[in-house]
């Protein structure tokens, strides 16, 4: 089960110097929380998301995608399952390369829930991303086969089937409840 480490003596800074670890662990409301270990179905559609994303966003330079990366704004260090950036907010170093540190909130936050997560944690960490800048949430229910959708200042909404999902405005992509879970599928041998 998910669980929190031990209550916290540490800082936000104190925790980012501490060596990363595998899960990851994040730093939310002064706690350190171990993530559960991702299963089959949770990395089978991390990676589908992050390269359907990518491969529509990433040579056009509209936005990235990246699985599990460490995003520390608002008092938080937190590790969404899949996250994506504007092209425009992804830091670069001098090099031209990616930056390891992003400081600041994902334009658009995927959570893939696993099954031994709590919903209410996952669902804050959503919140929290809205409520510092980003646009978009997913909540994604493998179990349940449905997708939670939260944007700020709105209710969330419940998507399943044929259900058409929102995505970034500036993204052209087209999926449904359905397609995201065919995923899970491998792909036919020939």
């Amino acid at each position: 089960m998910t669980g929190v480490v031990k209550p916290s003596t540490l800082t936000l800074e104190e925790f980012l110097k501490q060596p990363e670890t595998k899960p990851a662990r994040e730093f939310i409301d002064g706690r350190v929380e171990q993530k559960p270990m991702p299963q089959g179905k949770h990395s089978r559609l991390q990676l589908r998301f992050c390269e359907q994303i990518n491969e529509i966003a990433e040579a056009a330079q509209v936005a990235m995608a990246f699985p599990e990366l460490r995003c520390t704004f608002g008092g938080r260090s937190i590790v969404p399952d899949a996250t994506v950036f504007h092209w425009e907010r992804i830091p670069f170093d001098a090099n031209g390369e990616v930056a390891n540190a992003f400081e600041t909130y994902p334009d658009w936050t995927i959570e893939i829930l696993s099954p031994d997560q709590t919903t209410t944690k996952v669902i804050r960490n959503i919140l929290h991303c809205l409520k510092h800048g980003s646009q978009l949430g997913w909540l994604i229910d493998p179990e349940e086969r449905v997708i939670l959708v939260f944007r700020p200042e709105q209710l969330p909404t419940e998507l399943i089937g044929d259900d058409v999902l929102p995505v970034l405005p500036t993204l052209t992509l087209a999926l449904t409840v359905n397609d995201v879970f065919a995923w899970l599928k491998g792909r036919q041998r020939l």
